[in-house]
């Protein structure tokens, strides 16, 4: 039996749903010595921003029991430099390109989504309002539905390819902030993004970042995000990609079976720059075993035993 691997979020087809997370794969360009990148269901590049940005000073990453915490603070050139740079030695790749798009302000949002959207190669962006890490913007629009909404319409207005937004764990109720995206003109969530943290040198009586506090990921927060994705996969009709600490086949398919359509690698290609593609192979033997024909079958199908 051949298992059909492809995945849709509304009309953008992918070939399996294995995609890298936004921050932990560069431009894709970094990964090329490593595997064959047109055969992921797509990659999310690094967050872009209207203008360039040096990010947090160092230092900026921390490692921690079962994860790490990042301030990096989006940097990058901007987007601009992405669009005439970066986007004509990328544009070749045989799978979906996803640009992370974030801003300070409704404003910076639009004019990037406006700039992506003339890039033929690029059928969708991934709107990050969820970021822990910069002082103004990023995760301030992504904890309050009204705040939410309101970008991800403005945004909708420019934008005419598929929009995905990518959710805080940061808030109380996701479930909330996820219709409040999908009431937007979202196409799509993605979740979770990093958790808040900090980490603390005993000896230096010093926080280990610079920014005090950053955002933790890795397999530390994989039990936070599945039931996020569970809950949002029962709040909305849109489709969810999950993220948060999947480092194998298994944990991808647990996604999956809460709710995602697709999963994103993230923290995990740190470790193994190979990691996408034996999650790719392993979500397949998973299908072999149970005989699953189609793998978007599994999307919601946890069974949950009612009590009659």
């Amino acid at each position: 039996m051949i298992t059909d691997l492809n995945v849709s979020i509304q009309q953008l087809s992918f070939k399996n749903p294995v995609l890298t997370a936004s921050g932990t794969f560069g431009y894709g360009i970094e990964f090329e010595y490593f595997i064959d990148i047109n055969r992921l269901g797509g990659i999310i590049v690094k967050g872009t921003t209207g203008q360039h940005r040096e990010g947090n000073r160092y230092p900026r990453m921390a490692e921690t029991p079962s994860g790490m915490l990042n301030a990096v603070g989006l940097q990058n050139k901007g987007v601009d430099v992405f669009i005439n740079d970066i986007y004509p030695k990328i544009q070749h790749y045989d799978t979906n390109i996803i640009v992370n798009v974030s801003g300070s302000s409704i404003e910076e949002y639009v004019a990037v989504a406006e700039k992506i959207d003339t890039l033929n190669q690029i059928p969708a962006i991934e709107l990050n309002i969820s970021c822990p890490n910069v002082k103004q913007g990023g995760m301030a629009f992504g904890t309050q539905c009204a705040a939410a909404e309101k970008v991800v319409r403005a945004v909708r207005d420019v934008y005419h390819k598929t929009l995905i937004v990518k959710l805080t764990p940061n808030v109380t109720n996701i479930a909330e902030i996820a219709q409040a995206v999908e009431n937007g003109g979202a196409d799509a969530v993605s979740l979770i993004n990093t958790m808040l943290g900090m980490s603390i040198d005993a000896e230096t009586r010093r926080p280990r970042l610079s920014t005090i506090t950053g955002g933790l990921s890795g397999p530390a927060v994989k039990p936070v995000a599945l039931r996020m994705v569970w809950q949002v996969y029962h709040a909305v009709k849109i489709p969810i990609i999950g993220l948060g600490g999947i480092t194998s086949a298994t944990d991808a398919i647990e996604f999956m079976l809460a709710g995602a359509t697709a999963i994103e690698i993230g923290t995990a290609n740190f470790l193994d720059p190979q990691i996408t593609l034996k999650v790719i192979e392993g979500m397949e033997n998973y299908c072999q075993r149970h005989h699953v024909e189609h793998i978007k079958d599994l999307t919601g199908a946890l069974l949950i035993e009612t009590n009659h």
